[in-house]
């Protein structure tokens, strides 16, 4: 029997930018993924916070303080977000943010904090630094990137971001894809594969040429000035 691989990309948005400063989630966005796959069981609310946003922040997401007077507390749907965030792998792109958000909505209602509730927590921004060393990783720079379509993304919206992020990971790590079976899709029913003896081929070795070579020595000179000359191989020479 094979495990389901349960991910949920999350994302908020907020009054502004400091929940220990007294800011509030008001709006949170949930896309479910299984084994790499969007369901379409996907989670929505907006929230009201009991506070206005900050002037910077409404500019950022447009959600008017009106609009959300109306609205549901986390304290009152607190349970059914735990319900359905519960065990799973969860991705958010700079998640060190949004879990604060997270963590001290629950201390407020007297819950443990987030991380006792999901399996782990994966931080998009983080393995995106890490493979684009120097460049723009905020969401807009990685569809642009990564061939998402961003194109309705006028303001920020937790659950079209979520949506974004979703793809936008999947394409982080496509090549993982390339080089291991997807287990959910080559089941064939009896639980046994046929492995293949890589040992067999005898693999080419191909040479860069002196244009790649230059090319190869201006990325690095390149990853070597974004990084303000602390590259290891530039130290190490």
């Amino acid at each position: 029997m094979i495990a389901t691989m349960r991910q949920i990309v999350l994302d908020t948005e907020t009054t502004g930018l400091s929940a220990e400063g007294g800011d509030r989630i008001i709006e949170i966005g949930c896309v479910e993924l299984l084994n790499r796959k969007l369901t379409g069981n996907n989670l929505h609310f907006y929230l009201n916070p009991e506070r206005d946003s900050h002037e910077d922040a409404l500019r950022v997401h447009g959600i008017s303080n009106e609009f959300l007077r109306d609205k549901p507390k986390f304290v009152e749907v607190a349970e059914e977000i735990l319900a359905y965030l519960q065990d799973a792998d969860i991705i958010i792109h700079n998640a060190a943010f949004d879990v604060s958000f997270l963590n001290k909505e629950l201390e407020l209602i007297g819950k443990p904090a987030f991380s006792e509730f999901v399996a782990s927590v994966t931080d998009t921004l983080v393995m995106a630094k890490e493979m684009f060393p120097g460049k723009r990783n905020s969401l807009d720079a990685l569809c642009d990137r990564l061939g998402v379509d961003n194109s309705g993304r006028t303001l920020h919206g937790a659950l079209l971001d979520a949506e974004l992020l979703a793809d936008v990971y999947i394409n982080l790590t496509r090549g993982q894809d390339a080089l291991l079976i997807d287990v959910a899709d080559a089941e064939d029913g009896s639980g046994s594969f046929e492995r293949v003896d890589l040992s067999r081929f005898e693999l080419p070795v191909l040479a860069a040429n002196e244009q790649e070579l230059a090319a190869h020595e201006d990325l690095l000179a390149q990853l070597d000035k974004a990084s303000g000359g602390k590259t290891v191989w530039r130290n190490a020479a």
